[in-house]
């Protein structure tokens, strides 16, 4: 076997640590379903627990596994599985009023694992899952602005501050979820790529 067969090929050693990170990033996806199922029907986008998820996913899982995992979460969605909210799937809901914060999922878990790494205090953690919540905001209140309500002040007002208690209770558990538990499980499996001890 020459040296570029033994490259192409994966370790032993490294399956179970490939399949463990495979099933935390599907296992987050589900929990991401679970969470959108749990619904506040509203005009023009339901109260939902997915951003929990999408905070969570990231800290635990590190930026790029937590980014996949909602990947995996919306692709499932397009591809006419009932994980969004209300029990809707298909491409016509990225389209829709709740397209933007979606899409900013895969975007906000990657902040959010990111930054965690940095340092495991209260403060930071609260600050990082601020910053990956902003990007859903800032996303989902642009698409319904050029798209829907035409006008940015309407949309800050439907789609960011109705929203502000709810999700600044959402930012508070993800964020104690995350510094108690972080104190004996930093990071689930996040690959190579990553330095989960990297604080």
């Amino acid at each position: 076997m020459n040296d570029s067969t033994k490259v192409a090929l994966t370790r032993p050693s490294e399956i179970p640590s490939a399949l463990a990170q495979t099933v935390w990033m599907l296992l987050f996806a589900a929990g991401t379903t679970l969470a959108a199922r749990l619904e506040i029907p509203h005009q023009p986008v339901p109260y939902t627990l997915q951003t929990l998820m999408v905070l969570l996913s990231g800290a635990f899982l590190g930026g790029r596994n937590g980014m996949m995992s909602q990947i995996a979460y919306i692709g499932a969605g397009v591809l006419g599985l009932p994980v969004f909210a209300g029990g809707a799937f298909g491409l016509a809901v990225l389209l829709g009023p709740s397209g933007g914060y979606l899409i900013a999922f895969p975007f906000s878990a990657l902040v959010v694992g990111r930054m965690v790494r940095r340092r495991h205090t209260l403060p930071w953690i609260v600050l990082s899952m601020g910053a990956g919540l902003a990007i859903v905001f800032a996303l989902g209140a642009l698409q319904l602005s050029v798209f829907y309500t035409h006008s940015a002040s309407t949309a800050l007002t439907a789609g960011v501050l109705i929203f502000s208690w709810w999700d600044l209770l959402k930012l508070s558990a993800a964020s104690m979820i995350y510094y108690e538990m972080g104190k004996r499980w930093k990071s689930l499996p996040s690959g190579t790529g990553e330095n989960p001890e990297g604080r």
